[in-house]
């Protein structure tokens, strides 16, 4: 195939780079006057970005550039998303910037670069394209965290991420270096082949694979590769909290696709056992120690942690519906945590963050609507019927009991069941105690229906899930 016919598929990339590029020059020529038009412009970016996406799509898995990049449904499906996810994220964080000073034109170029990043994860062919996407996502967030230049906060948080951060690449990057030594070939499909055929090296690969995991944990957040997670999301401004926990969560998930089942399948019987630890781990530390937090960015971390351990259920059931069945709970993870953080942005005003969960007191009686907004959120992540997080649970935990592993399904419904606990104290605080103070929630009309819509699509996809869950399906190839 010419350069130019392989150009054609990585159009949306080359779209993103340009417009990334550009609205990094027009934003230091135009100054601060104009930051809403770098929103504005970015925003557009996206849409087009997404719109390339779906153009250029072959209906089958397409390898390009010497096998490095791969266009298949599953990589058209998670890129659409993280650019439609990055929307009203984008949007939820315009408005707090606005409202905290930190409107900057840095927050949308670092989180378009990050993106990008994003998009060549989801579409790497081999291992050393998945790890230069992972490296400008990690560079790109780190900075991101740290935008708050005058918060002691936010630059100890950007320090313990970077330094952390640096670790785990390196692990990442040692145990890449394995596997090549073992197999002599960075391309995934070659890699999946060359396994199935080792007699020898076996404890070469054994060690790669576990190198492999820490780099894949530690993006995810899974314990005990967490340490970051609680103190990036309390110590960064909420609107950067917001990003780190969405979409770059979709980013991490198409990693593990890429490299645990395109690149080392054969190898599932020795990552099983390894996830499966690391599952029952985060599920057992993520909500026990939830239950403990007075910071609602905090208790929304430990969380992400105990969310991570469900996730990690649909790829340890090593089949095709039960990559859908992750594939399902990543999306929706990350439906409601942006809506979460939402609610905090929706909550604050200048000069004050609304991030302790005592300023959830009485919102029923200041907005009604809101509190059930909030409601609805707070039930999806319970995974409380007929909400859309019941469904993501119903179907990972379903894969795992298909797949051999009843206990570890039992584990999964009984800390679900712990977990439900710090999501409902939230709504007995809104619905049951008394308000600290009766002004009125200031805020957008546009903010106001985003994070309505948000919270309700929950409901609505949570009636009819089969609508997601057949998209999840089709890209996986079921």
């Amino acid at each position: 195939m010419a350069l130019s016919a392989e150009l054609y598929y990585l159009i949306p990339e080359i779209i993103l780079l340009s417009g990334a590029c550009l609205v990094l020059v027009l934003d230091a020529v135009l100054g601060k006057e104009q930051w809403s038009f770098t929103y504005t412009l970015t925003q557009l970016l996206l849409l087009a970005t997404a719109g390339a996406i779906l153009f250029v799509d072959p209906g089958q898995a397409v390898t390009v550039l010497g096998g490095n990049f791969i266009l298949d449904p599953l990589g058209v499906l998670l890129k659409v998303s993280i650019c439609l996810v990055a929307l009203p994220v984008f949007f939820y964080g315009h408005d707090y910037n606005l409202e905290h000073g930190l409107h900057k034109g840095e927050y949308y170029i670092l989180g378009l670069f990050a993106i990008l990043g994003m998009l060549v994860m989801a579409s790497a062919g081999t291992l050393l394209t998945v790890y230069l996407g992972l490296e400008l996502l990690s560079l790109s967030l780190y900075a991101m965290v740290a935008m708050n230049r005058d918060s002691r906060m936010a630059s100890e948080a950007a320090m313990k991420y970077f330094v952390l951060g640096a670790l785990a690449s390196g692990m990442l990057l040692y145990g890449i270096s394995m596997l090549y030594g073992a197999t002599g070939t960075l391309q995934l499909a070659g890699l999946a082949n060359a396994i199935a055929g080792q007699t020898d090296n076996t404890l070469i690969l054994t060690f790669g694979l576990i190198f492999v995991i820490v780099g894949i944990a530690f993006k995810l957040g899974a314990v005990p590769f967490h340490m970051w997670v609680p103190d990036v999301y309390e110590g960064a401004p909420t609107s950067v909290t917001l990003f780190i926990s969405s979409v770059p969560k979709i980013a991490a998930f198409a990693m593990a696709m890429r490299v645990l089942v395109d690149g080392m399948q054969p190898l599932a019987g020795d990552w099983q056992g390894m996830l499966i630890i690391l599952s029952v781990l985060s599920m057992i530390a993520g909500n026990v120690i939830a239950i403990a937090q007075t910071n609602i960015k905090r208790m929304f971390a430990y969380s992400t942690i105990s969310h991570v351990g469900f996730l990690l259920l649909g790829i340890i059931a090593a089949r095709p519906a039960g990559y859908a069945a992750a594939m399902f709970y990543v999306l929706v993870y990350s439906l409601m945590s942006m809506g979460g953080f939402a609610m905090v942005i929706l909550l604050g005003r200048k000069g004050k963050e609304a991030d302790l969960l005592e300023d959830f007191k009485g919102l029923s009686e200041r907005s009604p609507w809101f509190a059930f907004v909030m409601l609805i959120l707070m039930f999806s992540m319970a995974g409380v019927p007929p909400f859309l997080g019941f469904w993501a649970k119903w179907f990972v935990i379903m894969e795992v009991i298909r797949a051999g592993f009843p206990m570890l399904a039992g584990i999964a419904v009984f800390f679900s069941v712990i977990g439900a606990y710090y999501y409902i104290r939230i709504i007995k605080l809104m619905y049951f105690d008394k308000p600290l103070e009766m002004k009125a929630i200031k805020s957008s009309r546009q903010m106001r229906t985003v994070l309505s819509l948000n919270a309700l699509s929950l409901l609505i996809l949570g009636l009819w899930p089969p609508l997601l869950m057949a998209l999840c399906l089709k890209a996986i190839g079921l």
